[in-house]
């Protein structure tokens, strides 16, 4: 099976330190700051980078369950919102997706999205988030 890593480093307090995270494949090497994560200071911040590993393997994981079924999609596209609240605890994610795929209707494509939901391993190794919410749409491209 596949391994991938990634690495932050962070240099001094909480407050007024700084760091990056920088991904094995060096496509990923941002910083972030306290600043970036629970302010509007720039950078990037944990839980951006869960929504980003959220939407990619969902709408792969989509498109391997339509594949699968004959149904092979033209696009998939999906938006995830991490939501972090005071604790500081990740309480809700939102998914939306929406699919470019000819030959279904938009409740089909619903139900591969609900499944989608339930088994992208990103989805599975989130469980402990309390809520992750899903909003699909089928659009004609």
């Amino acid at each position: 099976m596949t391994v991938r890593s990634a690495q932050a480093v962070w240099n001094g307090t909480l407050r007024e330190g700084d760091g990056t995270v920088r991904a094995e494949s060096g496509f990923v090497d941002v910083p972030y700051s306290f600043g970036s994560r629970f302010e509007e200071a720039k950078g990037s911040n944990p839980e951006e980078l869960i929504a980003a590993a959220h939407a990619g393997c969902f709408s792969m994981f989509v498109s391997a369950l339509l594949t699968k079924e004959g149904h092979p999609p033209t696009r998939i596209r999906t938006t995830a919102k991490v939501h972090l609240e005071a604790g500081p605890v990740i309480s809700k994610i939102e998914l939306e997706t929406e699919g470019v795929v000819p030959g279904i209707d938009e409740a089909t494509f619903d139900t591969f999205a609900q499944r989608a939901k339930e088994g992208c391993p990103v989805s599975k190794a989130l469980a402990a988030v309390e809520t992750i919410s899903l909003r699909s749409r089928l659009v004609v491209d």
